[in-house]
């Protein structure tokens, strides 16, 4: 069977536009160190493309290896394994290596990172940046050269990147399609011309590919004068940059810079033209900052650092203190970034301080979340003297995909029923989903074996019955050896898998009481929950009820841009369609494209329905489709918002129908709402 031919690539240079993307991953290839690039953008703006003509174009004869890493590969596929066969024929332990041994002196590219499991992540940062693959596991101890550019990319649609990891890139860059007619036009033209003839249009941009080619080989790294690394430091700081990776990136990057530029050593301007690609990502506090900082804050900051360098240079009890912090900032950002800058560091703490406590935005710190007080949120559902319904459950139709994920006695479901489903801490199951921690004797019925400790058992059992034999067999000849693989012998995967959850805001902006109020609490609270959405692969969805009916504002989504934008604006006003937002609400719960979350419906009003279809009663209808999530299994949470100084309690009643937690805020606010949620959300299990 012949070999596929290898296809040919689409030439870096070749790509319109996007010249601060090119500049990212030329000056990531000559400065390894800075540990990667990270391209943010939307899907089809070249991102693959450009990541694959850098591979071209870097040194090497043999050409240096591209290995696009797929989502779906397993830590034995990157890292490494046992070698299997060696195992069965000779018993010994000898590491079959992984893509990160194939990787090595090439380009690793990771497509769609930010849905890269966290400990993956990890791996790859750390080989990075170490350029050793060292690995312990199966009784194999063993470490490897792997020295590679790392390239990730990823749509912000799809989620964020944890930010301990997003610090870790050197280097991150906003991709964006151009909206110059004049540009798109032109880069569709060089497309078709690829894909008419691929091979004459390489050969037309030859000249320029062999050029920069050329050049990335003859380049050389600058040298930072102390004066500039006063400056990226001081600039990071004014910026509000977290850890000294900030200072030593930009150094890094800005030798890079002056190296691509043909010159020995970087100026000040070197710092001013890659900081952007350096500070972008490391500026953000949580969800409510913006990615990224507007080019007149950047030469803002530039000045302001280039200013106070000069006066401190000049001041008495000043001079050499450049060159001695910038060796501790490259200490500590290389430990870790827990070192303390001297000359300056200090006043760059109480800078963030400030600019935390000046802000609400970032008043909540990294984790973006303001405890609450728990007597707000406090308290169990009393003793409901609401009406009964009258409606009968069919009255509202229940959707065909729910599916019964509970057991319901009564059409009531307690909220202590589910609280084993609705946790997040870590399950760890014989056989189950998720990342292999550990094995164990298989038991009956296992479905995922593990195959490594399985090889192990049958060939010390081979062992065993050799030594055996030899000692016991007449006239010293070779035992006969049972080859086949006993029940004995299989182990099975014990994994480790955080569950996923749906939650789904059912927020009431009609005109009862406070309805601007609740939906900027609401608004505010899906934010502080997808803070952490890339720890937990949770999604997020809101339904907003008023008027004459529920509109679905934001579809399940892990990305805070996303929310940002489709939340700018909630409808509020009008009539209050509690029963359509519940079934509606249920509809997304147990959609098809939901059934891999645990999903969690979070009611945020007051209860008082006043609208529905028909002529069915509003508050009978509402109860109704509160029995339909209740036989639906759903997990739920009623947050009670009434503040009328006569109280009906419907929504005691609403949470009492529907199995729900009831939750009752005078005030509601995002931090409060938060920490409801996630009180359901980390609840251990019963």
């Amino acid at each position: 069977m012949s070999e596929l031919p290898e296809p040919v690539g689409f030439p870096f240079v070749a790509v319109v536009g996007l010249e601060d993307v090119k500049l990212a991953l030329l000056i990531g290839a000559v400065e390894p160190r800075l540990g990667g690039v990270l391209l943010r953008g939307e899907k089809g703006s070249a991102k693959t493309t450009l990541a694959r003509g850098l591979a071209a174009l870097l040194p090497g004869d043999p050409p240096p290896p591209f290995v696009d890493l797929p989502i779906g590969a397993t830590e034995d596929r990157v890292v490494g394994t046992l070698d299997l066969s060696e195992v069965l024929q000779s018993g010994n332990r000898k590491l079959h290596p992984g893509l990160l041994s194939a990787v090595h002196g090439g380009l690793l590219y990771v497509d769609e990172v930010n849905l890269l499991p966290d400990h993956l992540v990890d791996v790859l940062l750390d080989v990075a940046q170490s350029g050793i693959n060292r690995v312990e596991r199966d009784g194999v101890s063993v470490g490897h050269e792997s020295r590679f550019f790392l390239v990730g990319s990823m749509n912000p649609e799809e989620g964020e990147l944890r930010p301990q990891l997003l610090d870790r890139f050197g280097l991150a860059v906003e991709v964006t399609s151009s909206l110059d007619p004049a540009e798109r036009s032109e880069a569709v033209r060089r497309r078709m011309a690829f894909d008419g003839d691929p091979a004459g249009f390489v050969a037309s941009w030859a000249g320029d590919t062999e050029e920069l080619a050329a050049k990335l080989q003859a380049c050389r790294l600058a040298t930072v004068p102390p004066p500039v690394i006063e400056v990226a430091a001081r600039m990071a700081v004014y910026l509000g940059a977290h850890g000294l990776r900030a200072d030593l990136s930009l150094c890094r990057a800005a030798a890079a810079y002056a190296g691509l530029s043909g010159r020995p050593e970087a100026l000040v301007s070197d710092v001013r033209a890659v900081a952007s690609l350096a500070l972008s990502h490391r500026r953000r506090r949580g969800p409510f900052d913006p990615h990224g900082v507007p080019p007149e804050e950047l030469d803002e900051a530039f000045a302001a650092a280039v200013s106070d360098a000069e006066a401190a240079a000049a001041s008495p009890g000043r001079a050499g203190a450049g060159s001695g912090d910038a060796a501790d900032s490259g200490d500590a950002a290389d430990s870790g970034g827990t070192g303390e800058r001297r000359g300056g560091a200090s006043g760059g703490d109480s800078a963030a301080a400030e600019r935390a406590d000046g802000d609400p935005a970032g008043a909540a710190g990294d984790g973006g979340t303001v405890p609450a007080n728990r007597s707000d949120s406090a308290g169990e559902p009393e003793a409901s003297t609401g009406p009964e319904a009258s409606v009968p459950a069919g009255a509202i139709p229940l959707p065909v995909t729910a599916r019964r994920k509970t057991a319901v006695q009564g059409g009531v479901v307690t909220g202590a029923s589910r609280a084993g489903g609705t946790r997040t801490i870590a399950d760890r199951l014989p056989s189950g989903p998720g990342r292999a921690i550990s094995s164990q004797v298989a038991g009956p019925g296992a479905q995922r074996i593990a195959v490594v400790p399985t090889a192990l058992a049958v060939a010390a059992r081979r062992q065993h019955a050799l030594a055996d034999g030899e000692s016991s067999a007449p006239g010293g000849g070779a035992p006969a050896v049972d080859q086949r693989v006993s029940s004995v012998d299989l182990h099975e995967v014990i994994a480790e898998q955080r569950p996923s959850h749906l939650v789904v805001l059912c927020v009431d902006g009609s005109g009862s009481m406070g309805a601007e109020q609740r939906a900027a609490a609401a608004r505010g609270a899906v934010l502080r929950l997808l803070t952490d959405a890339y720890q937990r692969r949770d999604r997020v969805a809101v339904i907003c009820f008023s008027g004459a009916g529920a509109t679905l504002m934001l579809r399940p989504t892990a990305s805070i841009e996303v929310a940002r934008a489709r939340l700018a604006e909630m409808p509020t006003g009008g009539r209050t369609p509690l029963a359509e937002a519940l079934m509606a609400s249920l509809e997304v719960c147990v959609a098809p494209a939901s059934r891999s979350y645990s999903p969690i419906l979070v009611v945020i009003s007051d209860g008082r329905a006043t609208s529905a279809p028909g002529d069915l009663d509003p508050v009978d209808a509402a109860l109704a489709a509160a029995d339909r999530i209740a036989q639906a299994g759903v997990a739920a949470l009623v947050i009670d918002v009434e503040a009328s100084p006569t109280p009906l309690r419907l929504g005691a009643a609403l949470a009492k129908r529907m199995g729900a937690r009831y939750v009752r805020l005078d005030a509601p606010t995002d931090a409060g709402i938060d920490q409801a949620v996630r009180s359901l959300l980390d609840e251990p299990p019963a």
